[in-house]
C-alpha cells in the first residue's frame, strides 16, 4: 500500500503545488494552494492531462490544519490504471513514537528534468507526532540536505505543499509548510487526525467514493489493541446483525431471525417539532433541488441522524427502536456508513441495554461498559483502559436502549448518571431511545441532545416491509406466499381498520404472520390480533410444524398463556423488563399447586425450559436472565394477570406512570364489560381527584374506549364527556396523546375558526393521526388556513389516507403561494399522487421523494422542481 506513482498529483490553482489520488478523481491536497482560486487545474503524469476540479472540501487555519478536497470533472488517468489503484488505508499516531522511513512524493519547484519540465523528488525521512504538539501538527525531518534557495528567496521546497505522507505504507498527513529556523531541513505536516475530526471531510470522501479507513502507526501496544478491536467489530456484528422477525419460521426450523442488511427498512424521523416545525432541512450536496430550505416532512433515518453528535429517539412500543440501534452499531462496527454519517468514521459502537442494566443495582462507570456489551471479550488485556480511551477520544458510540424500561423511581438517577457520563466524556457520540411518554419533551435539552421521534411507517414504508418480510419467508420459490403478499399489500389499503393496525413494524409482522398461516383471514381489531398471534406462537406454529418435545402434551399446551401471564404480571408490578432464571422458577413453582396436571409433567425448571425453548415469546439474554421477546407481550399478558385476579386498584392507582399505561389499556380490552365499566369509572374518579393528573388519565380514559367493544352507556358518556374538556387539544403533544383515543376524537375536534396558529396545527396533528377518512371533511375546512405549518402537516400527511379522496377535498384547495410565510413545498411519496399533481396543473413547488436508493449507500433522495416543469422526477 506504498504510494504509486500514477497517484501523485500536481495541483495548478493560486500557487503551484501536489496532490495524491485518493480515487481516480478524488484529490488530497493542501488548502493554500488553492486559496480562493475559481478554477483549479491538476495533473498527473502519464494521466488524461490537465482536468478541472472543483474543491469541496477546504480547510486552511493558521495553525492545526491545511488541507483540500478536490473533486475531478473527470478522472484523472485511464480506466486500466484506475482499475489498479490498491486500497488506500490512512494512519493516525497515538502515540509520540518517531517513525523513520517516512516518505513525501512532490513537484517542488527546483525539481527539473532536462528539458526544464517539473519533475518529481522523493523526501525520505522521520516523521515525529511529538514535533510541534502545541500548534496540532507534525513534522517530517528530511534524512538529507535541503536544495540551494532560488535566486529570489524563498522556500527551496517550494510546489511540495499538499503532497500525501506515508509511515509504512499508511497514509499519515499531507505536507503544508516549510517551517522557518530548520535550515530547510524540516516540513510541516497536518496530520490525518486533524482530517478525521471533520465531519464533512469524511462526508465528502464517501460521496467521492472513498471509504475512509484507518489504522494506527503501530506500537507493539497498539497492534494488541488493533487485534481486541477487530474482534469487537466482528462480535458486534455478528450480534446486532440479525433481526428477530416476529412470527417468522424459516424452513429449516432454525429460528426467527434474518440478516439485518436484509431485512432492515430505513423509517423516517421527525424533529420533537413534528414534520412542519419550520426548521426544515436542506437536500443532500450537490441534489438539483439547490437552494430549497424549509420542507415539510420527516427525513429517513440515515438522513435525519446526518452529523448528529446527541440523540433522543422516541418511538411507541414496536416502532423499531432497537432495530434503528441495531442498524447503527452495525454500520457502525463494519465502517459501512452512508455520506450523512460520515461523522462515525472510526467510532466504536457500544450498546447498553437499560433494562438488564438497571437490575444490578449502580449503573455501569465506562471501564464496566464492555461488560455489558460484549462480555467474552471483556477479560482480554488490550481491553483494560481501553473504554475510557475512546470516550476521551470521542471515539466511542454509546447506544442507551431504553429509558422507558427504567422504573419511574430510578429514572432520576439514570439522568444523573447519564449527566456525569456525559460531563466527563463530552465528545463521545451519544443515541438514547425511549418511548415518547416515558420522559418530557426537552427532558435533554440542556444536555445539547436533539429529538427525533420514529413516525408511523407510510403506505409506501408499509408495502416494502410486506414485500421483505415474503422475501424472508421465502416467496422467490412459493407462489402461494407472492399471493398473499399481494392480497395483504392491496388489503392494508383498502381496509382503513387493518392500514390503521400497520403502521409500525411489530404490527406489521404480526400481520404478515397471521395472513400466511390464516391464508388471508386476518383478525380485527388490536387485541384481537395479539389474541390470534399468541395463539400462533404458542400454540398453532408447533402443531403445523408437526414439533413433539417431552413435555408436550393438552394439560401444558392449555396452561402455557397462564404460566406466561404470572411471569409478565411480576415483572409489571416490579417495574422490570427483565428478570432473573431462578426468580422465574420461583413463579412458576408457586403457580404449579393450583395446575396438578401440568406440575404432573415436569419440575418448575423443566416447564420454564420448555416455554422458552418452544412458546417462542420468551428469551434469554444472557444464561441467568428472561424477558420477552417485545414489551408489548409482557403487557398484553400481564395486563390479562391484573384483570384475572381483580387488581384493578392497582391497575389504577398505577395509570399515572407511563409504564403502566398500555396495560391499562389492553386490560380494558380483556375485561367482561361489567369490570370494564368499574375500571373506566374509578380511572375518570381519580382524575377528578388528582388535579396534577386529570389530563393523563382522563385521556387514558378516553384512548382506552378503543378496547372497549361494549360498555356501559352512562360510562361511555362519561369519557366521551371528559375527553371534550381535553378538545381542542393545546400543542403537538397533547395532539398525539389524544389521537390514541381513536376515532372517537374525530367527533370532537373543531373547525379552524376561533382557533389560534398553534391550536389549529394541534388539531391538523391530531386528526391525520387518527388517519381515517371521516377526518377528511374536517380537514378540508384547514385548507386555506393561512398558517404554512398547518398546511404543511395536511401535505405532508396525504399517504395516510385514500389518494383521491383526499386529493379532491384537501389538496386540491390548498393555498401554496402567499407573502407571508412563505411558499408551500409539496412531498411527493408516489406515482399515484404525482399523477394527481399534474392534473391538478398550478404553479406549486414539488419534492419528489425516490425510493430508489441511491448507489449502495443507503441514502434516500430528494429531487425538486415546480410544476409545470417538463423535468421527468424520476
Amino acid at each position: 500500500m506504498h504510494p504509486a506513482k500514477e497517484r501523485i498529483a500536481a495541483v495548478f490553482g493560486r500557487a503551484q503545488g501536489s496532490g495524491y489520488l485518493l480515487t481516480p478523481n478524488l484529490v488530497l491536497t493542501a488548502a493554500h494552494v488553492i486559496g480562493d482560486c475559481d478554477t483549479t487545474r491538476v495533473v498527473v503524469p502519464g494521466g488524461v492531462g490537465p482536468v478541472r476540479c472543483r474543491t469541496v472540501w477546504a480547510r486552511d487555519d493558521s495553525r492545526r490544519c491545511d488541507a483540500a478536497l478536490l473533486v475531478a470533472e473527470r478522472d484523472l488517468v485511464d480506466a486500466e490504471t484506475a482499475a489498479a489503484f490498491e486500497p488506500l488505508v490512512w494512519g493516525r499516531a497515538y502515540d509520540l513514537r518517531a517513525w523513520p522511513g517516512a516518505q513525501a512524493v512532490g513537484f517542488p519547484q527546483v525539481q527539473r528534468d532536462g528539458d526544464d519540465e517539473l519533475d518529481t523528488e522523493q523526501i525520505v525521512g522521520t516523521f515525529k507526532p511529538g514535533s510541534n504538539l502545541i500548534g496540532g501538527r507534525h513534522v517530517l525531518d528530511s534524512e538529507h540536505a535541503a536544495p540551494e534557495e532560488p535566486p529570489g528567496g524563498g522556500s527551496p521546497w517550494a510546489g511540495m505543499s499538499g503532497s500525501a505522507v506515508f509511515v509504512d505504507g499508511l497514509l499519515a498527513g499531507v505536507v503544508c509548510a516549510d517551517p522557518g529556523g530548520w535550515r530547510h531541513g524540516r516540513l510541516t505536516v497536518t496530520p490525518s487526525a486533524t482530517l478525521w475530526s471533520h465531519f464533512r471531510f469524511l462526508s465528502e470522501c464517501l460521496l467521492a467514493g472513498h471509504k475512509p479507513e484507518s489504522r494506527s502507526l503501530t506500537s507493539h501496544r497498539q497492534l494488541e489493541v488493533e487485534v481486541f478491536e477487530q474482534r469487537l467489530r466482528d462480535y458486534i456484528v455478528e450480534k446486532a446483525g440479525a433481526l428477530t422477525i416476529i412470527g417468522l419460521t424459516l424452513s429449516d426450523g432454525e429460528g426467527e431471525t434474518w440478516p439485518l442488511d436484509a431485512a432492515y427498512l430505513s423509517l423516517e424521523l421527525v424533529g420533537a417539532g413534528g414534520p412542519a416545525d419550520g426548521r426544515g432541512f436542506e437536500p443532500p450536496t450537490g441534489d438539483p433541488a439547490g437552494p430549497a430550505r424549509s420542507v415539510p416532512a420527516p427525513q429517513r433515518a440515515e438522513e435525519a441522524l446526518a452529523g448528529q453528535r446527541r440523540v433522543l429517539l422516541r418511538g411507541a412500543a414496536g416502532s423499531g427502536k432497537t432495530t434503528l440501534l441495531q442498524w447503527l452499531a452495525t454500520i457502525t462496527a463494519r465502517g459501512d456508513l452512508p455520506p450523512g454519517l460520515g461523522h462515525l468514521s472510526g467510532c466504536m459502537p457500544l450498546t447498553l441495554p437499560l433494562r438488564t442494566l438497571i437490575r444490578q443495582g449502580e449503573l455501569p462507570q465506562p471501564e464496566e461498559f464492555l461488560a455489558a456489551a460484549a462480555r467474552p471479550l471483556a477479560g482480554l488485556p488490550a481491553a483494560q483502559g481501553w473504554v475510557t480511551r475512546r470516550l476521551a477520544e470521542g471515539t466511542a458510540l454509546i447506544l442507551i436502549d431504553g429509558v422507558d424500561e427504567v422504573p419511574e423511581a430510578d429514572r432520576r438517577r439514570t439522568l444523573a448518571w447519564l449527566k456525569d457520563l456525559l460531563a466527563a466524556y463530552p465528545d463521545a457520540r451519544y443515541v438514547l431511545t425511549t418511548r415518547p411518554s416515558a420522559v418530557r419533551e426537552g427532558w435533554l435539552s440542556d444536555a445539547g441532545f436533539t429529538e427525533l421521534e420514529l413516525q408511523p411507517m407510510s403506505r409506501a414504508d408499509v408495502a416494502a416491509f410486506i414485500d421483505r418480510w415474503h422475501t424472508a419467508a421465502g416467496q422467490a420459490g412459493d407462489e402461494r406466499l407472492r399471493a398473499f403478499r399481494d392480497s395483504l399489500t392491496a388489503a392494508v389499503v383498502t381496509k382503513r381498520d387493518l392500514g390503521r393496525l400497520a403502521t409500525n413494524p411489530l404490527m406489521c409482522a404480526l400481520i404478515c404472520a397471521l395472513n400466511r398461516s390464516r391464508r388471508g383471514y386476518l383478525p380485527h381489531g388490536r387485541m384481537e390480533l395479539y389474541r390470534a398471534a399468541l395463539e400462533l406462537l404458542l400454540i398453532r406454529r408447533d402443531r403445523e410444524r408437526d414439533i413433539v418435545v417431552g413435555l408436550e402434551g393438552p394439560e401444558l399446551e392449555q396452561a402455557q398463556t397462564a404460566l406466561l401471564q404470572k411471569i409478565a404480571y411480576w415483572l409489571i408490578r416490579n417495574g422490570r423488563s427483565e428478570l432473573e432464571w431462578d426468580r422465574a422458577v420461583e413463579i412458576l413453582d408457586r403457580a404449579l399447586p393450583a395446575m396438578p396436571a401440568v406440575a404432573a409433567r415436569g419440575s418448575a425448571e423443566e416447564i420454564l425450559r420448555h416455554l422458552v425453548l418452544r412458546s417462542g415469546l420468551l428469551r434469554q439474554p444472557t444464561s441467568e436472565t428472561l424477558d420477552f421477546i417485545h414489551r408489548t407481550f409482557q403487557d398484553y399478558l400481564g395486563a390479562q394477570a391484573a384483570v384475572d385476579d381483580w387488581d384493578f386498584d392497582l391497575l389504577v392507582n398505577s395509570a399515572h406512570d407511563d409504564q403502566w399505561e398500555d396495560v391499562l389499556r389492553m386490560a380494558v380490552g380483556h375485561a367482561p364489560p361489567r369490570a370494564r365499566a368499574e375500571l373506566l369509572r374509578k380511572l375518570l374518579e381519580r382524575g377528578e381527584r388528582e388535579e396534577p393528573n386529570r389530563y393523563r388519565l382522563h385521556l387514558l380514559a378516553a384512548a382506552c374506549l378503543e378496547q372497549a367493544t361494549e360498555v356501559d352507556a352512562d360510562v361511555r358518556t362519561r369519557v366521551e364527556k371528559a375527553a371534550a374538556e381535553l378538545v381542542p387539544p393545546r400543542d403537538q403533544e397533547a395532539a398525539k396523546a389524544l389521537a390514541t383515543a381513536g376515532q372517537v376524537v374525530l367527533d370532537l375536534l373543531p373547525g379552524p375558526e376561533g382557533l389560534d396558529d398553534v391550536v389549529a396545527h394541534a388539531v391538523v396533528v391530531a386528526a391525520t393521526t387518527v388517519a381515517d377518512d371521516r377526518a377528511i371533511p374536517l380537514l378540508a375546512r384547514y385548507a386555506t388556513h393561512p398558517s404554512l405549518r398547518v398546511r404543511a402537516q395536511l401535505v405532508w400527511a396525504w399517504d395516510r389516507f385514500e389518494n383521491e379522496h383526499y386529493a379532491e377535498a384537501v389538496i386540491a384547495r390548498l393555498m401554496y403561494a402567499d407573502e407571508g410565510e412563505g411558499e408551500l413545498l409539496f412531498l411527493v411519496k408516489s406515482r399515484e399522487q404525482r399523477a394527481v399533481l399534474d392534473r391538478l396543473g398550478g404553479d406549486r413547488k414539488v419534492l419528489q421523494a425516490n425510493a430508489a436508493r441511491h448507489a449502495l449507500r443507503g441514502r434516500w433522495v430528494y429531487q425538486g422542481a415546480r410544476y409545470p416543469a417538463g423535468d421527468v422526477m424520476d
